[in-house]
């Protein structure tokens, strides 16, 4: 009677072993491929405002905005012009400024008395125009900064007015 029941339970086994085989296995989850993580918006998103003032200038003024996460194409672009004692004073030479946009390590390192490269920069400028296409943003806000410098041989201080916005 034992011999009869070992070939029933050797079978049951080959039939349970086979049926496991055929299962599909279940999916192995992964993790977002970050780089594919920028996509489009599929509606156009509004304007971004970044700096629409008239400011002072005595020696520097740094200003900061955020780029949000996923935006695939930003462009900053807008316009500045620097006056001589009012907004409506000369704008020529005289009125002068340095402007730059860097990212957040590259105005640490200026911060930190270690300037370095900027993403744009125009010296000595009393007008300027700027159309800068940044780098898409993955999954985290990236900061940046507008920085404006009286130059350092220049006593006078100047008015600035300045609007730059991003598009998306």
């Amino acid at each position: 009677m034992l011999k009869r029941i070992t070939p029933a339970i050797f079978i049951a086994i080959l039939i349970c072993t086979h049926a496991a085989c055929n299962q599909k296995a279940a999916p192995v989850k992964s993790q977002p491929d970050i780089l594919n993580s920028v996509t489009p918006r599929s509606s156009p998103s509004q304007p971004l405002s970044v700096l629409d003032k008239t400011f002072d200038l005595k020696t520097s003024a740094t200003f900061s905005f955020d780029l949000p996460a996923h935006s695939a194409q930003p462009h900053l672009h807008g316009v500045f012009e620097s006056h001589l004692g009012k907004a409506n004073g000369p704008s020529n030479e005289a009125a002068n400024v340095d402007f730059v946009i860097m990212n957040e390590e590259q105005q640490a390192q200026l911060a930190n008395n270690r300037p370095g490269d900027a993403l744009f920069s125009a010296d000595e400028s009393h007008s300027q125009s700027v159309n800068l296409d940044l780098p898409p943003t993955i999954s985290q806000p990236v900061k940046y900064y507008l920085i404006f410098q009286n130059p350092r041989s220049s006593k006078t201080s100047k008015v600035i007015s300045a609007n730059f916005r991003v598009d998306f």
